[in-house]
């Protein structure tokens, strides 16, 4: 310790800063405890980049799809959602909204495809992504997009690679991702080309990181290979997409609804599905849908 409160290493020379990037302590591989006993598969096959002689770089990157010219357009291949001002609670107007959600202002926001280096563990990671899916053949095209935003990386991946990535992400001894934490749906409307998108949420709990991969749909196809095979947890997360947006899991044991009864016609978190369509009823008395109930403005 010097005179001015720095610290100096034992040879005299003054030590390295600490690193405060954000969202990066205690997920390197090298610095991170791993999790499980003597006998976990976390020590057994968990392999570092030195084990398996992969070095950063190596082996090619997973990298975004680009068109003849070279240039990464947009949204990559697929269509982004578009970045429009939100209206009121769901962007219904005229309806005799009373509950004063229809002054609601947002702005609209979509984050831009991520450019290297990602910072943090995301380059390794990404490095060792690539050379996986190298190994089994899936081609580097079907990563269409990779965007880091709010310390998360995101894969805009191709539906058709889907299971091949999710086996490759929990099977490979440098990924380890055992979990599938949540599949998701979520319809951004009907000006929106490729409206639908369904979100994957894994988790390693073997190197304790998360990423989450999406797959874009037409409205007018919205067919996805199911991924039950791979991570079982999957099997009713797959329901509630189906039951509530209309995504089709090809390949599912068991693809019924889940929250609405059998005979449901439509489905109701699309951004198109009448907004309160049944009439509540009580003790005495009925109240109607939102959508006709009466104005106080």
């Amino acid at each position: 310790m010097t005179e001015s409160g720095e610290r100096n290493t034992t040879d005299g020379r003054p030590a390295a800063p600490p690193d405060d990037t954000p969202g990066t302590a205690g997920t390197s591989k090298e610095s991170a405890e791993r999790t499980g006993g003597p006998h976990s598969s976390a020590q057994e096959s968990g392999a570092d980049a030195a084990e398996t002689g992969i070095e950063p770089g190596s082996g090619g990157e997973v990298e975004q799809t680009t068109d003849q010219a070279g240039v990464t357009p947009e949204g990559g291949t697929r269509t982004a959602p578009a970045a429009r001002d939100r209206q009121g609670m769901f962007g219904v107007r005229g309806s005799g909204d009373t509950s004063g959600f229809g002054g609601l202002r947002l702005p609209g926001y979509s984050p831009a495809p991520a450019e290297r280096p990602y910072g943090g563990w995301f380059d390794e990671f990404a490095d060792e992504f690539a050379e996986a899916l190298l190994e089994r053949g899936v081609p580097r095209g079907a990563v269409e997009q990779v965007t880091v935003d709010r310390g998360e990386i995101t894969f805009y991946v191709q539906r058709e690679s889907i299971l091949e990535m999710c086996r490759t992400l929990r099977d490979d001894p440098a990924l380890r991702f055992e979990l599938c934490s949540s599949v998701s749906g979520v319809d951004y409307g009907a000006d929106v080309d490729r409206r639908f998108h369904v979100v994957y949420h894994l988790t390693s709990m073997t190197y304790r990181r998360r990423i989450r991969l999406e797959v874009v749909l037409d409205v007018e196809d919205p067919h996805v290979p199911s991924v039950v095979e791979v991570y079982p947890t999957a099997d009713w997360h797959e329901r509630e997409a189906w039951d509530m947006f209309g995504v089709i899991f090809d390949g599912h044991p068991a693809l019924t609804r889940i929250l609405m009864p059998d005979d449901w016609e439509g489905h109701p978190q699309r951004k198109d599905y009448p907004l309160g369509g049944i009439p509540v009823e009580y003790k005495g008395a009925e109240i109607p849908p939102p959508d006709e109930r009466r104005a106080y403005s």
